[in-house]
């Protein structure tokens, strides 16, 4: 709102240079754990560390500033910033979210994680029909503010019009919580330990406490088969070591799936030949009760300057820069791997901020999304709790129950309607042991996917190129 006022008389270079304020401003607070991150991981100097995060933080707020130049240049032409705001919005998030392999982190949408009637509009519109209403929102209030006695009535209509989209949206969800329920009622429940070890990132890859780290694993999976648990989830990069090596290591891992008698699923640093090369891949393995492999994947969607370096022969000075960056090979796609009754979609990491990859589990019949992750990179900043409320959304599109093992936490379980039934605190070692539901109703949002955004590019040209519309620039150029 604030913004949406001060760029209401601006013209388009003032209004842009605004919005490039307000969304420094903005993700500066959002990403400042990335200072840490890169400072205590990539041993960079602090004096590094702090531009690389304003740099990020820069390069997200020319989303902003494009999306406050637009407002200047839709009331040129006769429209308001309440027509204008939402499909602009929508539109610039979608491409922040997919240019240069995409960073969705945090969009407007996933403020609302916790709003459970609001956010089941999801499964239709994806996050991108929430980010929509937001906005819509707030540009219809915005246009409140000093308006005159002609000008308030047209944005009282306004503030009508927006509060009956978002009683429409909510009533839907309420309903929609009630029809899942009542769908997912029948299917039995399984229950699902989420072991959380606790391993300090600094001592994880010491090869003098791998034993100690699979015993901590595996007596926490002894205690979570003890109460009943069929499914047992370690985290990403669990083993600190090659499971596929054969060694003493690989069947202790496998020894402990035979001894707790469940489905063991986890997270294993993993290699292979590529182009005659040696490849890493950052993989997850299903053993079966009976300790043998029943598949496996890999991650597909790797984290930039964290996982590779894009870009690296146009740019071989940010080699120095990324020190500690793996080279990592991509999978090659997002195939469930069956364990038990279960088609269990991984989502390793960072893949669980992306809605396209959760869709693409379910239309290939995932019945249940396991995300594997290792969010002590983060120390104790909010940045766990960002990640969770993201992860919420892949329940809600394609209504399914998502389970989260974090190394460091948090570790969760979040049911089809979007509902975190069970969580564990920040830096416990404990296991999570809670019921689930295998099973996925298929939604419009998993069948269409982003439909919406594009029909919001649609309405955008529409409205610029609308028949009668006013052209400021042409009329000076005629005189």
């Amino acid at each position: 709102m604030p913004l949406l006022v001060a760029v209401r008389t601006l013209p388009f270079a003032p209004s842009v240079l605004a919005g490039v304020l307000a969304g420094f401003v903005q993700h500066v607070g959002l990403l400042y754990w990335v200072t840490h991150v890169v400072v205590h991981y990539g041993k960079l100097h602090m004096a590094l560390g702090i531009p690389v995060m304003m740099l990020l933080a820069l390069y997200l707020s020319l989303y902003t500033g494009l999306f406050a130049g637009g407002i200047a240049l839709f009331r040129d032409r006769g429209i308001p910033a309440a027509a204008a705001a939402p499909l602009l919005w929508t539109a610039l998030e979608y491409a922040k979210s997919m240019l240069l392999t995409g960073f969705p982190w945090e969009n407007l949408a996933h403020s609302q994680y916790l709003n459970l009637p609001l956010i089941q509009v999801a499964d239709i519109t994806g996050t991108y029909g929430l980010s929509f209403l937001l906005v819509l929102v707030n540009a219809a209030l915005a246009a409140c503010i000093g308006a005159g006695r002609e000008g308030r009535r047209r944005a009282l209509a306004g503030v009508a019009a927006a509060g009956l989209l978002v009683a429409l949206c909510a009533g839907y969800g309420v309903w929609r919580m009630t029809d899942v329920a009542a769908r997912f009622e029948p299917v039995p429940e399984r229950t699902v330990a989420l072991v959380q070890g606790n391993i300090d990132q600094s001592i994880k890859w010491d090869p003098s406490f791998q034993k100690e780290t699979l015993r901590i694993y595996r007596e926490l999976s002894l205690e979570a088969a003890a109460r009943g648990a069929r499914f047992i989830v370690w985290p990403e990069t669990a083993t600190p070591f090659m499971f596929q090596n054969r060694d003493e290591l690989h069947d202790a891992v496998v020894g402990t799936a035979r001894a707790t008698g469940a489905w063991l699923l986890f997270g294993t640093p993993s290699y292979t030949r590529h182009e005659g090369a040696l490849r890493f891949q950052n993989s997850a393995v299903v053993l079966s009760p009976a300790g043998e492999i029943a598949g496996s994947y890999s991650k597909v969607h790797l984290v930039p300057y964290g996982e590779y370096v894009p870009l690296r022969p146009l740019f071989p000075f940010v080699e120095k820069l990324a020190v500690g960056v793996g080279d990592f090979l991509p999978g090659e796609g997002f195939e469930p791997v069956d364990a038990a009754e279960a088609r269990v979609g991984f989502l390793i990491c960072y893949e669980g901020i992306f809605p396209e990859i959760g869709r693409a589990y379910g239309r290939n019949g995932a019945t249940l999304l396991v995300n594997v992750t290792n969010d002590a990179w983060f120390g104790t900043t909010s940045a766990p709790f960002q990640h969770l409320s993201m992860t919420v959304f892949r329940a809600v599109e394609n209504r399914i129950y998502v389970a989260r093992a974090a190394n460091t936490g948090v570790s969760a379980v979040i049911d089809a309607t979007g509902r975190i039934t069970a969580r564990t605190g920040l830096f416990e070692r404990t296991t999570l042991t809670a019921p689930v539901k295998i099973h996925r109703i298929g939604t419009f949002y998993t069948a269409a996917g982003d439909w919406f955004v594009f029909a919001c590019l649609f309405a955008l040209l529409v409205l610029f190129y609308r028949p009668g519309g006013s052209r400021p620039w042409l009329k000076k150029s005629r005189k």
